[in-house]
């Protein structure tokens, strides 16, 4: 359909067909496991079931965060999801997140599943005496103000502007100007906060960070659905600021590297299993296809 064509709704939708674009092989109207296979588990108190998107990247993040604080409870196997090959419609997956998206998680010491980044993220936060987490009132307040700013923000950025700029099967005008639009008044929220702020909750780095940066650090980094140029991210001068100061940080580093399967093969590690992996067990040190 083009732009100028006008679309008239059915009264009750169907889904007959494939809508197109990128993903369009792996969307249904229907949730539920489409296969049975059981999920690996490895010899961590942790089992990680993700893909280096900027939703998985928050939560190895956090486990490398914590990992650097010496906090061995952290330990954890993160074991790759392979989204476009439908690996969370397996049955295991599905018992774990019956929403089929990634990340989720396994604590094998409490028996408890997680689903969802931040719910995942403050789990982690509050099972390891509030870590990233401020406890007083205030800056409490304010780190899980920006957090759930961050999950409500996101899907307009990434499934509206994203989808309609990279993804959708043909370029449309208006969805792509409406999310555009929204893209930069999103990202001006961040800058005038952190015009103030050297971190969003206040002065303390937290999970309000963790969650946030691997969206919109990546976007002014140019780096997100190849549009720094057409969104201009060169004017967020504040955010750019926040976002290399984060990027500094060797637990982040780290963090993004895990289940990522693009971009140079040295800095993918498909899965992580141990501390070693790092340095071991990346894409330029056991092969391109393994």
């Amino acid at each position: 359909m083009s732009d100028t064509e006008t679309y008239t709704p059915p009264k009750v939708w169907t889904w007959e067909q494939e809508s197109g674009g990128t993903f369009a092989s792996i969307n249904r109207p229907i949730a539920g496991a489409t296969h049975d296979k059981a999920l690996p588990v490895g010899k961590h108190p942790l089992q990680l079931y993700s893909l280096a998107t900027p939703n998985g990247q928050k939560v190895t993040i956090m486990l490398e965060e914590l990992l650097t604080l010496g906090i061995k409870e952290a330990e954890y196997d993160a074991w790759l999801i392979r989204i476009g090959e439908g690996d969370q419609f397996s049955s295991g997956f599905v018992e774990i997140n019956p929403n089929s998206k990634i990340p989720a998680m396994f604590d094998t010491t409490t028996g408890l599943r997680v689903f969802e980044s931040a719910a995942i993220l403050m789990y982690l936060a509050e099972k390891f005496d509030n870590a990233f987490l401020p406890t007083a009132l205030k800056a409490r307040t304010e780190c899980l103000n920006w957090l759930f700013w961050l999950q409500g923000s996101a899907p307009y950025f990434g499934g509206g502007f994203g989808h309609f700029y990279a993804y959708a099967p043909t370029k449309q005008e208006y969805p792509i100007n409406r999310f555009a639009m929204e893209a930069k008044r999103q990202l001006d929220v961040l800058d005038r906060h952190l015009a103030n702020h050297e971190y969003l909750a206040g002065e303390a780095y937290t999970i309000a960070d963790m969650v946030t940066w691997p969206w919109y650090g990546r976007t002014v980094r140019g780096e997100s659905y190849d549009a720094g140029e057409f969104l201009s991210v060169h004017e967020y001068h504040n955010v750019i600021r926040w976002e290399k100061q984060i990027a500094a940080r060797k637990p982040v580093q780290r963090g993004v590297m895990v289940n990522r399967t693009s971009g140079p093969l040295e800095g993918q590690l498909h899965e992580r299993h141990d501390a070693s992996d790092f340095e071991t067990r990346t894409q330029d040190k056991i092969g391109e296809d393994a």
